[in-house]
């Protein structure tokens, strides 16, 4: 560390491996509740420049808001600025003014969000970093929310494994004004942290929040969009779990069998109960209640009901919304399964879990009006602009029952890519318009792409090229802090939200990284990365790529253009 002189100096893949095993330290010693060890290791983290260096690192370079500033409107755009914020960065107490800008919500309302100066973003983060390992090592198995290792799809397996032997009473639960009401004493008091992380965490709850030119000074609340908030809400969150089994071990039967009865998942403030009995899921409601009272939260009155997942109740449709997802069960005819597989199911009902109407319409909307708005550019930026659309959806889904929803829009896309060459092209005919823009790759007839040199180079991705993968939700209690490499690496080259050709790249490399070496992570940046590049004669062929972190790819990257410069320059 005494040699970093300047930013391009730095060993990324040192630096990482200083603060990773600092946090092991952390977790295993909340684990083991040694607070006193636990605090001196945090402290320790923080005045780290390992530490530091990764937090300006994630803030600056990896995070998507890097270019939006806060009150003060300062950037950190250059490694100079980035190595001398780095060498200033620590937690003294004090937090800027915090902009607030309002983002629309899928009711119609607004969402405010509040944007913090780049300094107070790094130095959350480095707060953040030493939180983090401590509560992972606390939270409840049920929590999914805004953790690392964990995700929607965890959580909607979850919700399959709860429900697919048998039908349950839900309760559908929606927290209030979550982020905009927790108390900020009850939250300090909770994060059970030492002094300095406690006065820096109440500087920034305290700190003024710039709204239409004017600073308001909130009491409660902890703003959305800040880099530590997330962690912050699932602390005060955290503990319901126990709360719920300690009434259920009152009911009569066997305790244990009882306690694994109740399902209990929440992502962040959205919240979902399951139980078989009606008046016991609303006695837990009230537990629920009782529990977020000195929070100062409470259940959203109308979002917040209770249905079955089966059967029509009171003029209630079976099944729920969660996470972008519909989930409901339907009987299906068993008689006709026996007469088809000579064998007969106990079970007189099937779940099923498809993307939610209202996530596929918005979907379709997006789509639509992307290929209305590039009307006038050519194809090959139209097929760029969709393709990234198109895969971040498909993977976010293609763990459920989607496969007749991905053909339902490819449909859809086709017919308004139809319509966008129509436009072009009005007095074109058919065949010719069908020739210009569709050909045929492989076994498929209309494939939507350019092509040169009597190949197709460019093709708009489609959802049904997508795979179905099944996922494999975490171990109840496993953490990425837990030391167990091995199972988050393969984790990571199984992830549905990771593109096939870069997950076959990943499991090829053992869950390593083909640069440094270091396995893989929930939270790393992976990105592809030609071994030869392509300017030195490398070729675009499996055996010439590998999957490599991204700060990895960025300094081979400056290497490698380091050595075409060389090349190419006159003797």
């Amino acid at each position: 560390m005494e040699n970093i002189n300047s930013w391009k100096d730095i060993q990324w893949s040192t630096i990482e491996t200083n603060v990773f095993r600092l946090q092991l330290r952390i977790y295993r010693a909340a684990n083991e509740q040694e607070f006193e060890k636990m605090y001196k290791l945090q402290n320790l983290l923080i005045s780290s420049k390992s530490a530091k260096f990764l937090a300006v690192r994630k803030v600056t370079q990896d995070n998507a808001g890097k270019k939006t500033p806060g009150v003060d409107k300062i950037l950190i755009k250059t490694p100079a600025e980035r190595f001398a914020l780095a060498n200033k960065l620590t937690l003294d107490g004090k937090s800027s003014p915090i902009k607030r800008i309002y983002i629309p919500k899928l009711d119609g309302g607004q969402r405010p969000l509040g944007i913090s100066t780049i300094e107070d973003r790094a130095k959350q983060m480095l707060a953040y970093l030493a939180l983090c390992p401590q509560w992972e090592a606390n939270f409840e198995a049920g929590s999914y929310g805004f953790r690392p290792g964990r995700s929607v799809l965890d959580a909607m397996e979850a919700v399959y494994l709860a429900i697919n032997r048998k039908p349950k009473w839900v309760l559908d639960a929606d927290i209030s004004k979550c982020f905009d009401r927790i108390n900020h004493e009850y939250l300090i008091t909770k994060c059970n942290t030492f002094p300095d992380m406690r006065q820096q965490i109440r500087a920034w709850l305290n700190a003024g929040i710039l709204d239409a030119d004017e600073y308001i000074f909130p009491e409660v609340g902890t703003p959305q969009g800040g880099v530590i908030s997330p962690l912050l809400a699932n602390i005060a969150l955290h503990g319901l779990r126990y709360e719920l089994d300690a009434y259920i071990n009152t009911l009569p039967g066997p305790k244990r069998e009882n306690r694994n009865t109740c399902a209990y998942i929440r992502y962040a403030d959205d919240l979902i109960l399951m139980y078989p009995n009606r008046e016991t899921l609303e006695a837990l409601k009230d537990i629920t209640k009782k529990f977020l009272e000195p929070i100062g939260l409470e259940l959203h009155p109308i979002k917040t009901r209770l249905v079955h997942t089966r059967d029509w109740r009171n003029d209630t449709p079976p099944g729920f919304t969660f996470l972008g997802f519909d989930v409901v069960q339907k009987r299906k005819w068993n008689r006709m399964r026996e007469v088809f597989t000579k064998r007969s199911s106990k079970q007189d009902f099937i779940t099923l879990i498809t993307p939610s109407l209202e996530g596929i319409k918005r979907h379709k909307l997006k789509l639509r009006d992307t290929i209305r708005q590039y009307r006038g550019i050519d194809q090959e930026k139209l097929i760029y602009k969709l393709n990234p659309i198109i895969r971040g959806w498909a993977l976010s889904k293609r763990t459920q029952v989607s496969t007749k929803i991905f053909q339902d829009i490819d449909a859809y896309v086709f017919l308004h890519l139809w319509k966008w060459a129509r436009k072009r092209h009005p007095k074109m005919s058919k065949i010719k318009l069908k020739q210009k823009y569709w050909h045929i790759v492989d076994k498929r007839n209309w494939v939507f792409g350019i092509k040169r040199d009597g190949e197709v180079k460019i093709q708009l991705q489609t959802h049904t090229k997508i795979p179905i993968l099944r996922h494999a939700k975490v171990d109840r209690t496993a953490s990425p802090f837990d030391g167990n490499f091995i199972y988050w690496a393969t984790r990571t080259g199984k992830s549905a939200l990771i593109p096939p050709n870069k997950a076959r790249l990943i499991i090829e490399h053992k869950g390593r990284c083909g640069i440094c070496g270091n396995y893989f992570l929930p939270d790393d940046i992976i990105e592809r990365d030609h071994i030869v590049p392509k300017a030195l004669g490398g070729k675009n062929r499996r055996d010439n790529v590998q999957a490599a972190h991204r700060y990895c790819h960025l300094s081979k990257t400056g290497a490698d253009l380091s050595e075409i410069r060389r090349q190419r320059k006159p003797n």
